[in-house]
Order: C-alpha cells, then structure tokens, then sequence
C-alpha cells in the first residue's frame, strides 16, 4: 500500500493558487499547469488536480451550478478556504509567495497588464506585495467571468479589468477577494470605480441620474444609458458578494 505524503502549508498554497487561476474545466492531470506544479511538489498530476478540485467543494457559486467539487476534501483544505474567506489579502501573499518559493511565478509579474500602484500614505506594503495581491485578484476574477467583460461580454483581455466592488483604498482584507470582484471592459470599470453605475441586488445595472443628461452623446446613450438594467453574467466561481454590491451601493454610488 502506498503511502499518502500530508500536504504541507506551502504546498496546499500552491495548489489553491492554481485552482484560483485556472478554469474549473481544465484543472486535469493532463494540463501543462497542473503537470509543472506536480514537478516541483514531486507528486503525480493526478493527486494535484484532486487536490486544487477538492477547492470547489467550498466555493458557492459552484454549488449553486451543481459543480460538487471532489468529496474527499481534508480539514486542511477547508481551513485554508475558511482562512481566504476571513483575510483574502494576507492569502493572497503567501500564495503568491509560495509559487515564487518553488520558482513558479517567473516571468508573470512582468505580463501584469492593469495593475497599477496605488498611491497614498496606506501603502506600507511595498509595491512587490502590492503587484503580488493586485495580480492573484486579477487572475482569479478574470476566471470567474472566462476573460470576458461580465456587462458587454467583450473577450478581449487587454481591454478589461478586475474591478474591485468594495475599492482597494476601504478594505485591506478584500483586496484580494474575488468576491470582491467584476471584470469589466475599461469604460465600465471607471464608470463603475467612479460611482457612476452600480447594480442593485438583482445584479441589475443601475445607472447614476448624472449621466442621464436630456441630449447625451451617442456612444453615452448607447454604451450606458440604453442598458440600464442588463443583468451581469453569472461568474463561474466566487460570484460577487451581495455584501460588497450593498456597500458600492451605498457608498460609493450616487
């Protein structure tokens, strides 16, 4: 009988991050992720695939879908979710910092397209740290929505972005959060960031009454004003916390 090696923190880190990135469908022992990842951990393809699917045990928005996930989930995968649930940030690191540990992250942080130091007296972070959050919160909204803007339905990656609901500058431990997230094409995400849209709880757009001028542009009126009350695409995993949805709401709308 074989004997099972235990998972240490590091490797369940890495495992979560390749679950977090990759679409739920090609997490199999025969995609190049998975395969690189099993090299590293000196474990076999298969036994990586089963442990990033055992993740979608916990996440919601695959139950909701019918997607169970693998049932064979250990204590210690449910807590290192539990744990992202609690302070996705401080996940965020040291997944990020795992991958870079096992010389996984090589020549990613340079392919950033979107991410943008924050400026601002809250930073004491370091903008290494910084660059490692923005692009794990990237990664994993850009999967929930398969790299399409989840208002247009735009699939062109270099025009969108991971918008974050509750912004960066109000919460240090969502900012990591896919839930905390929406892909959106650049026009919407600025609208979005600035208060000029939001979504009410049917995940129905709303738009602000400051836009809604007597003789507004055409592309005003076709790209905003005309779909007024479209509804999001359903993300594939982490779908948007109606908690955070109700803070843009109330906060940053108007």
């Amino acid at each position: 009988m074989v004997k099972r090696i235990p998972w240490s923190r590091q490797e369940l880190l890495a495992a979560f991050r390749l679950y977090c990135r990759t679409p739920f469908g090609q997490l199999h022992q025969t995609n190049q992720d998975v395969i690189e990842l099993a090299r590293v951990l000196g474990r076999t393809p298969a036994a990586v695939s089963m442990k990033a699917c055992n993740f979608a045990s916990f996440d919601p928005a695959h139950r909701k879908r019918g997607v169970a996930g693998l049932r064979h989930a250990s204590r210690a995968d449910r807590d290192l979710w539990r744990e992202f649930e609690e302070n996705a940030e401080k996940i965020a690191v040291e997944a990020e910092a795992a991958c870079a540990s096992l010389s996984l992250c090589e020549g990613e942080e340079a392919d950033g397209d979107g991410l943008v130091i924050p400026d601002g007296p809250t930073e004491v972070l370091g903008a290494a740290r910084i660059r490692r959050v923005q692009g794990f919160f990237r990664d994993a909204v850009m999967v929930s929505y398969d790299y399409r803007c989840a208002l247009s339905g735009i699939a062109f990656p270099q025009l969108l972005n991971a918008s974050h609901i509750i912004p960066w500058r109000d919460s240090i431990e969502r900012r990591a959060d896919p839930r905390n997230g929406i892909a959106l094409n650049a026009l919407y995400d600025r609208a979005f960031d600035r208060g000029l849209i939001t979504f009410d709880e049917e995940m129905r757009l709303v738009v602000s009454s400051r836009l809604k001028s007597k003789n507004p542009p055409t592309l005003q009126r076709q790209a905003l004003l005309e779909v007024e009350g479209t509804r999001l695409r359903p993300a594939q995993r982490f779908a948007p916390d109606p908690v955070a949805l109700a803070y843009h709401r109330e906060r940053i709308f108007a």
